[in-house]
């Protein structure tokens, strides 16, 4: 497989390219509606084909004769209960898929001119539309690493958080995630705690059996039943140590 190019080199759509696609509502309307119905439109609620456009100008601009009930395309999808413009929802699947650090609702609140409560809305729904947590196990050597999030210590430095007492996860929330290094996909998911029932489990779950796994040297990971696996030492500050830091 040969590689990818520089990321100079990669094709895309501009942000002024974006704004010609969809100039207007009525254009981002047209984009949705043939994304969600492609092969024809047909009633979210009973599934009829045979529907029909309601003449005047309303939010349900489509009506059903079979079962009677009006629909839209945000009917039945993530974008139900939202009010916000097709148009502004269409910029914001944009942010989202070419952030290679992901997009956070500050970003989308500022950049769309929303409210920060209705872009939280919107982060949380495209997240739910893009969830890949029941894609196929990884067969490519696997990446795995733990975190958490959130309590007082994030964003502190090392000599701060010291000073808090307890463990790095006190008042936080644990995260395991795997990155497949061929494909660039991940999985992550949400743990009570980062034993080594928990994390060996992930793994599990996570890759194929013969696979090969890179972790930290947490003891958690050792006696990694099925995988190959290897570890660098974080406690005394390696980072780097042959082919666990190796990009394939």
């Amino acid at each position: 497989m040969g590689k990818a190019p520089g990321k100079h080199h990669r094709k895309g759509i501009s942000l002024i390219e974006l704004a010609e696609i969809f100039p207007d509502e009525e254009s981002a309307v047209k984009w949705f509606e043939a994304v969600a119905w492609p092969d024809g439109r047909f009633c979210p609620h009973c599934g009829n084909a045979d529907t029909a456009e309601v003449p005047q100008q309303t939010p349900m601009p489509y009506r059903c004769p079979a079962c009677r009930k009006y629909f839209s395309v945000r009917t039945g999808s993530l974008l139900q209960s939202s009010r916000l413009p097709l148009r502004k929802w269409a910029f914001a699947v944009y942010l989202y898929v070419t952030s290679l650090k992901g997009v956070s609702s500050m970003k989308l609140h500022r950049d769309l001119n929303i409210t920060q409560k209705s872009a939280w809305f919107m982060l949380h729904r495209l997240r739910e539309a893009w969830d890949e947590s029941d894609i196929e196990p990884f067969t490519s050597p696997t990446e795995v690493d733990e975190t958490y999030m959130g309590g007082k210590r994030k964003n502190m430095p090392k000599s701060k958080r010291k000073q808090l007492g307890g463990r790095g996860g006190v008042g936080k929330t644990a995260i395991v995630g795997a990155k497949d290094r061929e494909t660039n996909k991940v999985k992550a998911k949400m743990v009570e705690a980062t034993n080594s029932e928990t994390l060996k489990g992930f793994v599990t779950n996570a890759t194929t059996e013969g696979s090969t796994v890179y972790t930290d040297d947490a003891r958690a990971y050792k006696g990694m039943s099925g995988r190959a696996h290897y570890a660098v030492n974080h406690s005394i500050g390696e980072y780097v140590n042959g082919i666990p830091h190796q990009r394939h």
